[in-house]
């Protein structure tokens, strides 16, 4: 007599869900006591050197609308253009900015917004020198693995015409899905997940 196998039935797949921001952003999500404030939430204190700078924009998915459950990371270098790391081996980076943030988007628009200074020039691989950006980190419902991408400096229009990885962008006009809109302290950073205007993402 053969018998019935009982064939379990494919887990279907899952994206980031809820669990993102409960575990990264606890107090955002009405769950006090695990940390003081959320990690990220702070760059900048009253001693940090450089210029003052709010980054705010949305993340947009194919059909125009922003996503209001999506969760942001940026790196930086600081106003002298080292990086807040163990693996900085040019100098000593300002011990009083943290280098990176954390911050969801906001239930109510989708809006991120993040305080923190104007990164200075660093070095490409090659010894070329980079124009001022911030590296960006998204997760969000539909994305089975975070997306980086890069903001750069409308108002750095000569370091961004030298920078390298600009320069490998083949369809030059998608680079300017990497330039903010706006000007100093105030810019704008909105990143499309598809479509026309579809933000150019690094494989890193």
């Amino acid at each position: 007599m053969v018998q019935d196998l009982g064939y379990l039935k494919e887990t279907a797949s899952q994206t980031a869900g809820p669990y993102v921001h409960i575990g990264l952003t606890p107090n955002f999500c009405g769950i006090p006591g695990v940390y003081k404030s959320d990690l990220g939430t702070s760059m900048i204190n009253d001693k940090t050197r450089g210029q003052r700078i709010t980054v705010r924009g949305r993340v947009i998915d194919g059909a125009g609308m922003a996503l209001k459950d999506a969760l942001i990371e940026i790196w930086q270098a600081d106003s002298g253009g080292l990086y807040n790391s163990p693996a900085e081996m040019r100098g000593t980076a300002d011990p009083n900015f943290a280098g990176w943030g954390r911050c969801p988007t906001s239930a109510e628009d989708g809006v991120f917004t993040f305080e923190t200074i104007k990164p200075d020039r660093v070095p490409f691989k090659d010894g070329r020198l980079m124009a001022p950006h911030i590296t960006f980190w998204i997760v969000a419902r539909g994305i089975n693995i975070g997306l980086h991408t890069r903001m750069y400096f409308p108002d750095e229009t000569v370091a961004n015409a030298e920078d390298p990885l600009l320069a490998r962008i083949e369809h030059r006009h998608r680079a300017e899905t990497l330039v903010a809109a706006g000007a100093a302290p105030s810019y704008t950073f909105d990143i499309h997940l598809q479509g026309e205007k579809e933000t150019v993402f690094l494989d890193i």
